[in-house]
């Protein structure tokens, strides 16, 4: 990256960016209180909140939000009758899955090969730090040019909605001109990327019952129904052969018109063992942007270990299904539980409730933040061009924001490239990726005053 005094500033500011990512990534602040203390949660929101007071934010304050978690809040002024941005992230993070596969411990920071290591520091603890830094660079070199207000989600992850809720509730207090969501990440290392499209979500947890307790599997066994068994064919029946998704109503036939993805870097992304197959048809892009996609996120049953010859009475699973732009999410759920219903067999009773849901979002790329977005990367990533994707994943917040602040632009970047591994074992950041952004984000906050 050529020499400019933001761009020094922040590459001089890595070392502190470590130490407090190091000290967030700490917090085990998985906001299901099931599994997780609230008390880790509440301590990064605090940890949080001590960084906003520290860089002079006013008005910081602790957000109690409807799903029992807490936001943070906090606002910077800037020059009188300047701009408005929004800077998002969130602090909470994804369950570690299985600690024994990760090669360092999940919640301590670990520098390797390169990358820092351990669960949030790409997706989302790392986005705040990236917002940081990118301030700290402007106040050393003249000043931030806007007013910054920064809200920092609590519940992201376990898409309870704690944070749109509140904002409906307190339509004022994240209005801005322009919205900078940090949660996003670029298509691959050293290519500038605005995510423009995101899939959006809905959890549907299901249960099917048949006897009254669980029976003899050889006494009972090949006439009792098998409420595991009637799981499995239900769950089955929601991917075509192909391994396409294939909900009763819910189309599935989208393309995706942006940049493309091939075959070949999306299986190294994804590390597909050699010999499987990808699953669904079409363009990769058309099916990881475009397109529903259903999951089977867990399953209720008995372990291997210590499993009895029993036939089951009960099983439950929790099936997570991805909606495209132009897919209401809440028509979607009422399609899965519709179809879920209609494929159990033998007359099995089946219950469905829904406990999830973010709409899908689709951004106005032809606004002014948008030219001053890439101008911004032009000088961060030199002799490449900002480019557009999709995401798979979900933000809820973004529509909630869309909805409510009409007028306002709203792009997504942040550190979530493909080498990140983000809610898998093993996730990481890149440095170079945090010094680049963070240089972009600072120009473009310039940039954006001036335009």
């Amino acid at each position: 990256m050529p020499s400019n005094p933001v761009a020094e500033t922040v590459a001089s500011l890595l070392p502190r960016a470590k130490a407090e990512l190091a000290e967030l990534v700490a917090f085990r602040s998985v906001a299901d209180f099931s599994q997780f203390p609230k008390s880790e949660s509440e301590a990064a929101a605090g940890w949080v909140a001590d960084a906003l007071r520290g860089e002079g934010f006013t008005d910081v304050a602790l957000l109690d939000t409807p799903d029992g978690t807490q936001s943070v809040y906090g606002y910077l002024p800037g020059p009188e009758g300047a701009k408005t941005v929004l800077l998002y992230a969130h602090y909470d993070v994804q369950p570690p899955l299985d600690e024994a596969g990760w090669t360092t411990p999940p919640f301590e920071l670990t520098e390797r090969d390169g990358r820092w290591y351990g669960r949030g520091t790409a997706d989302c603890k790392g986005g705040f730090v990236l917002h940081l830094l990118a301030l700290r660079a402007l106040k050393a070199n003249g000043g931030v040019p806007v007013h910054v207000k920064v809200i920092v989600e609590g519940s992201e992850e376990q898409g309870t909605g704690g944070l749109e809720r509140y904002a409906e509730q307190h339509p004022e207090l994240l209005a801005a001109d322009a919205i900078v969501i940090g949660d996003a990440g670029n298509f691959r290392v050293g290519l500038p990327t605005v995510t423009t499209t995101l899939r959006g979500m809905t959890l549907v947890r299901v249960r099917i019952d048949t006897l009254a307790g669980n029976l003899h599997s050889g006494q009972f066994g090949g006439a009792a129904p098998d409420a595991l068994a009637a799981l499995i064919r239900v769950l089955d029946s929601l991917r075509a052969e192909d391994g396409s998704t294939a909900v009763d109503g819910l189309d599935a036939t989208a393309a995706w018109d942006g940049l493309e993805y091939t075959e070949e870097q999306f299986r190294a992304d994804a590390k597909v063992l050699d010999g499987v197959g990808l699953i669904g048809d079409g363009s990769v892009a058309d099916r990881i942007w475009a397109r529903p996609a259903v999951t089977v996120l867990g399953i209720d049953c008995p372990p291997v270990v210590g499993a009895t010859p029993s036939v089951q009475s009960s099983a439950g699973a929790l099936v997570s299904l991805r909606v495209p732009p132009g897919t209401d999410a809440a028509e979607a759920a009422k399609l899965l539980q519709a179809h879920i219903e209609a494929h159990t067999p033998w007359g099995a009773r089946v219950t469905t409730e829904q406990i999830g849901q973010g709409q899908p979002f689709r951004a106005d790329t032809s606004s002014p933040a948008y030219q001053a977005m890439a101008e911004a990367m032009a000088v961060a990533y030199p002799g490449e061009t900002m480019s557009y994707a999709g995401q798979g994943g979900s933000i809820p917040l973004c529509n909630t924001l869309a909805g409510l602040y009409p007028q306002a632009e709203i792009l997504l970047i942040g550190l979530s490239e493909p080498e990140a591994q983000i809610h898998a074992v093993n996730e990481s950041v890149s440095p170079e990726e945090l010094e680049r952004l963070s240089v972009a984000e600072a120009l473009f906050l310039r940039n954006y005053a001036a335009g």
